[in-house]
């Protein structure tokens, strides 16, 4: 069988999946209310800036900790923002599993879990 034809198959199942429909869907709802999209985005943006400094091995500050827990604190008190924070976790782990699992099929077992 095309190995393309397949990734295409994945790309439906993908498409098809819960996980995918959820975060699609809290996805366009959260379109509709730009503010609280943007408090999401400066959250998240915050957060991966702390990650990439322990990924680097810098620790953050706890000034760093303390804004990305009170940032965490508005943005989650919102129903709508707490369910797309929720949904869109849903669908990056299922997103990291089959990164995982392509990558232990081609011998790149730790490729992208970061083991």
């Amino acid at each position: 069988m095309n190995v393309y034809d397949q990734a295409h198959q994945l790309a439906k199942a993908i498409q098809e999946s819960e996980e995918y429909k959820q975060y699609h869907a809290s996805e366009l709802k959260l379109k509709e209310k730009p503010d609280l999209e943007k408090m999401i985005r400066d959250f998240q943006q915050k957060s991966m800036e702390v990650q990439l400094k322990q990924m680097s091995g810098e620790q953050p500050g706890a000034e760093d900790m303390q804004q990305i827990q009170q940032l965490y604190s508005i943005v989650a008190m919102d129903p709508m923002a707490a369910e797309y924070m929720q949904n869109e976790m849903r669908f990056s782990v299922m997103m990291k599993d089959v990164y995982e699992i392509l990558g232990e099929a081609i011998g790149q077992g730790g490729m992208f879990s970061g083991k």
